[in-house]
């Protein structure tokens, strides 16, 4: 797919001048001067990074059209809210946001505060993109879930002009089952809704024509791969991993500049809608025919299969066809042929603990060479919780000069057994590449006591100190590690003692074997009170733990001492 994110319709070009003109006209009269409150801040003026090899998916929206209206130079002081039946201002500078809409950003930021904090997502760039993209959900015209009243889709990707994405999605939230098509107030095209997709409104759903939706999965999308949005270069990365352009970021970075400097909500339908797209067209006030996802559009009159049963009219002569354009050069993802691991070691480790071997994968071209630049995408599946480091089951890595992509660093979660991690090509349908990971459960390779008390009794009394040990694998604390304790019969009979010291239940019953214990954070187990039966003599106890460490306890039960005292006691009773 990357081979056609460069082929726009050139008739947007004049449009992307003059936006690009007036960005950095509008960046050098709002520009702020540089304080230690401006991270993340960067206006268009600073926005000339080049385009990253990046280590992003580049693939949120399949680089489709977006609105190139600027905003206001005047700064969007708050107003007061309309009351209910006033007009809303539709000037520039009353540029207000849709209070749904608003609202959703706002969730969405907080909700990454929440489960992503190092990444310092301002609500304001889920904004910035949701006005380029959609112009707030064409000024807020959504239901009271957040649902758009009518879909909002871009146009098909197929190749004419635009990248060519094949249909994925078998028409389900784009109504197209030949070509996919950017979805929703946040443009998602199936293929990366299906997995970036969230439930941002508690309804059970992930429908990219939600604006709760849709915000929360643009939120994630933008922290994947740990990025921290306060840091400019992970900044302009998350945004071009949005839409792979300069300009496209240039246009996001006016808008978050503007919003962060104050901005305030309007009823929702009420909202000024851009007028001016980057592929040069004249957006209506409807973009997007009004038909429910999973739903072909009406044929075209003339077209087999159209008309309402009358004859149809006789065809008309055909027009010339259109010259062909010419073939554009193959990019790096054109030339791949095929996958292969590249020496990738055996992926195990224990549940809770990282991985220490990452996943590499080689693309090469027909002949075996090596093909860099390339966009490999790693997924993880299976029941498992294991995730990528930043708590992601899919990462986006470009191959390096040799080829090789080096996914991000596993970490297991607290599930055991095999999961998959399948890399695959972005935007070319090669076969992928699979691979095993196990995560075992959590081991002790050691077990020692914590104290070196004797552990005594008399017969029929109970044990004055309880039994403790610590679990330790390789020299680190085992935490969470599970156990077992059993009094035995003797070092060369491990089966349960039935005389001699015991545990009790809940119900004050004697119990001889302990299990579902659990080493703590500290790798520490404190066994239960101890007590003892009629018979005397040197008893075992025996700890086990997952992972093979196991230790073994002597318990002794003797009459009390029964030499003269010093002085004369009276009986015991």
């Amino acid at each position: 797919m990357a081979a056609h994110f460069g082929r726009r319709l050139r008739k947007g070009a004049a449009t992307t001048a003059v936006a690009a003109a007036a960005v950095a006209a509008l960046s050098a009269s709002q520009a702020p001067g540089a304080t230690g409150e401006g991270h993340g801040r960067q206006t268009v003026a600073g926005a000339s990074s080049p385009v990253p090899d990046a280590s992003s998916d580049g693939n949120a929206t399949g680089n489709s059209p977006y609105y190139t209206d600027l905003p206001p130079l005047n700064s969007p002081h708050p107003s007061p809210s309309p009351t209910a039946g006033t007009p809303v201002p539709q000037g520039d500078a009353e540029a207000g946001i849709p209070a749904t809409v608003l609202d959703a950003y706002k969730k969405a930021e907080a909700e990454l505060r929440s489960s992503k904090p190092g990444c310092n997502l301002p609500w304001q760039l889920l904004a910035a993109i949701g006005q380029v993209e959609s112009g707030q959900a064409r000024g807020g015209e959504v239901d009271a879930s957040g649902t758009t009243v009518s879909p909002i889709l871009g146009p098909a990707l197929d190749g004419n002009g635009f990248a060519l994405i094949k249909d994925t999605d078998h028409g389900l939230y784009d109504g197209n089952t030949e070509y996919d098509q950017a979805v929703g107030p946040m443009q998602f095209i199936p293929s990366t809704w299906a997995w970036a997709g969230r439930d941002g409104n508690g309804d059970g759903k992930k429908d990219p024509n939600n604006v709760y939706d849709a915000a929360l999965a643009a939120g994630h999308y933008l922290c994947r791969d740990g990025l921290d949005l306060s840091r400019e270069d992970d900044l302009h990365s998350a945004i071009l991993s949005y839409n792979h352009s300069q300009d496209y970021l240039n246009h996001v970075l006016s808008w978050l500049e503007y919003y962060r400097k104050g901005t305030h909500s309007v009823p929702d339908g009420s909202g000024s809608v851009p007028s001016h797209r980057s592929d040069g067209s004249t957006p209506k006030p409807s973009d997007t025919p009004r038909t429910k996802p999973g739903h072909k559009p009406d044929p075209k009159p003339g077209h087999p299969g159209g008309g309402s049963g009358s004859p149809s009219p006789s065809p008309s002569p055909k027009p010339p066809k259109p010259p062909v354009p010419p073939t554009p050069p193959q990019t790096p993802t054109d030339t791949v042929d095929h996958l292969h691991d590249a020496d990738t070691a055996k992926l195990t480790t224990m549940a809770g603990h990282a991985f220490t071997e990452r996943i590499g994968t080689r693309a090469e071209t027909k002949a075996g060479a090596s093909v860099a630049k390339v966009r490999i995408r790693f997924t993880i599946s299976g029941d498992t919780d294991a995730t990528f480091a930043g708590g992601e089951s899919v990462a986006t890595v470009a191959t390096d000069a040799k080829g090789i992509a080096l996914a991000p660093a596993l970490q297991a979660g607290e599930k055991t057994g095999d999961f998959k991690v399948t890399a695959t090509v972005v935007g070319r349908p090669v076969k992928g590449v699979d691979y095993t990971a196990t995560v075992t459960e959590r081991a002790a390779d050691t077990l020692t006591r914590t104290s070196d008390t004797p552990l005594t009794c008399t017969p029929g009394g109970e044990f004055a100190d309880q039994v403790e040990v610590k679990g330790t694998y390789k020299g680190a604390v085992a935490d969470k590690v599970a156990a077992t304790a059993t009094l035995i019969k003797s070092d060369t009979d491990t089966t349960e003692n039935d005389k001699g010291p015991y545990f009790k239940d809940a119900d004050g019953k004697t119990v001889r074997t302990l299990t579902g214990l659990q080493t703590d954070a500290k790798g520490l187990l404190t066994l239960p009170k101890l007590y003892a039966d009629d018979t005397t003599g040197t008893f075992l106890l025996r700890i086990t733990t997952a992972g093979g460490a196991t230790l073994t306890v002597e318990l002794k039960v003797a009459a009390a001492d029964s030499s003269p005292s010093p002085s004369p006691s009276p009986s015991a009773s």
